[in-house]
């Protein structure tokens, strides 16, 4: 077997989230204990911190690495999903994992697997954390894949809890309100660990409150507590709000050496340090070309704000989303003045690009489809002038195909 052969067996293990949505979710955390224990509960031999929330959770989660390894600390780094390689997922001090690291875990343990018929991410939450484990990492930043309750990543006691904020997302799997999909991210919270809300919202406040209380938790609330602003060079207006997550998240995690030279360098090299992509990403000048993983009504409201702010004689937008999408929410938010290119992304739970185009038009956003993500982007770059701008968005899987 080869590092590809392996990759590609572990996509093909009962459906996964990414590709078929709904189906892939599963009730409970039984498989992931199982593989826990299997393992011999790595988890239990590092520090850790979980991060979860609906929008910001990556570039929360990968400011926190940069800092804490601008602090001199080995970083673990678990995220998802992944833009180009299998291998971001799993990262420390911003180095993948090897790719014969991958292989050897397959190896070992495929027939644990296909005997537990454990998913795509419970395995590659195993591999995180038995590779945190073996190589002693002095804490792991762990962002949450999907909702937090019954995530695979939530069978860790972590040293401080996060949640950015909360927007209608996954509605199908969390629920249909902001209030349910609280309840659902709050199952990170956990007793006498102190947990960070990034935002305060009227909806969702009362939920964390209560839900921190009934854990003994200490909560605080970033949007509150932190007012100086710390430069990034993640670009982004909506970063603003992650910084101050970060901010008060660090100075709320003890037992680590930081100081406020490591905040400050640790934010302004993210990118360097942990090989972050795809928010508010500038892939070039002439013409300028800007892709961002964005997906959801909270996400794409500050995108279309900045995106108002830039420059440019004629704009572009290479668009595609996943099935699951809600389009009335979504669409409305889209300039009406671009020039549309509509795209499927290469999942199965990809939308196509007939019926993007057919549902974007009642919304007056005008363009042609096309077959592939590339075969849209491409034709946007023809299409453009050096003083025009394009815009790649509406899915974390066509900013992937781009980059």
């Amino acid at each position: 077997m080869t590092y590809q052969e392996a990759v590609s067996w572990m996509f093909q293990q009962l459906p996964m989230y990414q590709n078929q949505g709904k189906t892939a979710y599963k009730k409970d955390l039984s498989n992931t204990i199982k593989l826990s224990n299997y393992l011999k509960k790595p988890e239990n031999k590092f520090k850790s911190i979980h991060v979860g929330g609906t929008n910001g959770k990556g570039s929360t989660s990968h400011m926190i690495a940069s800092v804490l390894q601008e602090a001199g600390y080995k970083v673990g780094l678990y995220t998802s999903p992944h833009l180009k390689s299998f291998t971001e997922r799993i990262r420390i001090n911003g180095d993948e994992i090897p790719q014969e690291k991958v292989l050897d875990f397959i190896i070992e343990h495929k027939a644990f697997f296909e005997e537990n018929q454990l998913s795509f991410f419970e395995m590659t939450v195993g591999m995180a954390f038995d590779y945190f484990a073996n190589e002693e990492v002095d804490i792991a930043v762990i962002e949450v894949g999907l909702g937090g309750r019954l995530d695979s990543t939530n069978i860790i006691s972590p040293e401080l809890s996060i949640i950015t904020n909360i927007g209608l997302d996954h509605v199908q799997i969390l629920g249909d309100t902001l209030e349910k999909i609280a309840i659902e991210k709050a199952g990170i919270i956990k007793p006498n660990t102190p947990v960070v809300i990034g935002e305060k919202q009227v909806e969702t406040a009362q939920v964390f409150i209560e839900k921190s209380k009934q854990v003994n938790a200490e909560i605080y609330f970033a949007s509150e507590e932190i007012q100086e602003y710390y430069a990034t060079d993640l670009l982004g207006a909506y970063q603003k709000k992650n910084v101050k997550t970060v901010v008060l998240a660090l100075n709320k995690l003890e037992s680590f050496d930081l100081n406020e030279n490591h905040l400050k360098k640790g934010l302004s090299h993210v990118r360097k340090s942990t090989g972050l992509r795809g928010r508010w990403d500038v892939l070039q000048e002439k013409p300028k070309v800007i892709c961002d993983t964005a997906h959801n009504k909270e996400g794409l409201t500050y995108v279309m704000e900045q995106l108002k702010k830039e420059s440019y004689n004629r704009l572009h937008i290479v668009l595609g989303v996943v099935s699951d999408k809600e389009l009335d929410a979504i669409l409305p938010l889209f300039p009406k003045e671009a020039t549309y290119y509509f795209s499927k992304p290469d999942i199965p739970r990809g939308l196509s690009s007939e019926i993007l185009k057919k549902v974007s038009e009642e919304y007056n956003l005008i363009g042609e489809e096309f077959s592939s993500v590339l075969e849209a982007y491409n034709e946007s770059l023809k299409s453009s002038g050096d003083d025009d701008l394009i815009y790649v968005g509406g899915s974390t899987f066509v900013v992937a195909e781009v980059l």
